[in-house]
């Protein structure tokens, strides 16, 4: 099964992650949205696992520093256009366990997924 974690790496709750997964020995690969960015096609994919409103952080700097017409009148269609433009305000952790989404660390998730 191959699992892919997207994040950035100054994140607490990736590092968290990270240290979750690599000290049961989980083999994973981790992309990072800063160097790597994020493909439409995914991240219309994973819209359609888990909806936008659980991708879309609006507690992140990121969107807190929008213009309030950014944030304003908020559907599908205008927060994929954000994330896409600027994946940091993308929930931190996305885990791809083959095709399965998990979106943020929750241990006791992780463990029934992947442990």
């Amino acid at each position: 099964m191959t699992i892919t974690m997207y994040g950035i790496t100054n994140c607490d709750t990736i590092k968290k992650a990270r240290v979750w997964l690599e000290s049961r020995e989980i083999p994973y690969r981790f992309h990072d949205y800063r160097a790597e960015g994020i493909e439409a096609e995914r991240l219309a994919g994973w819209v359609g696992k888990v909806g936008w409103e659980k991708l879309l952080n609006k507690g992140s700097t990121t969107f807190r520093e929008l213009a309030d017409r950014d944030k304003e009148a908020l559907d599908e269609k205008k927060a994929k256009k954000l994330m896409l433009a600027r994946p940091t305000m993308i929930k931190r952790p996305v885990l791809e366990v083959g095709d399965r989404i998990l979106v943020g660390f929750k241990p006791e998730v992780y463990e029934e997924a992947v442990g």
